[in-house]
């Protein structure tokens, strides 16, 4: 139930009305289901901020941009950390 909400943070941040004329389908696959729900929200935050810079205006996309950095950084900008393979020897 907590991880329903982190999927709604990027509307819960920017408001609704930025989502009004917005379909989104988002489809995952791999990892477990937190970091499953971490790319769908980071998928929503990337995909509204670049929807707003090609069809809205470049003013809008810099504010939500802003508005979303502000509350969390990872929801743009993508944890570069993966598993180290293993060295044998």
């Amino acid at each position: 139930e907590a991880l329903r909400f982190k999927v709604y943070e990027p509307v819960l941040i920017v408001g609704q009305d930025k989502f009004s004329n917005l379909d989104i389908r988002v489809r995952v696959s791999g990892g477990g289901i937190t970091s499953q729900i971490y790319a769908i929200r980071a998928a929503i935050a990337k995909s509204v901020v670049a929807y707003h810079g090609k069809y809205v205006d470049e003013h809008s996309k810099n504010e939500l941009r802003a508005k979303l950095m502000g509350y969390d950084r990872n929801i743009l900008v993508a944890d570069p950390r993966r598993c180290e393979p293993k060295k044998y020897g």
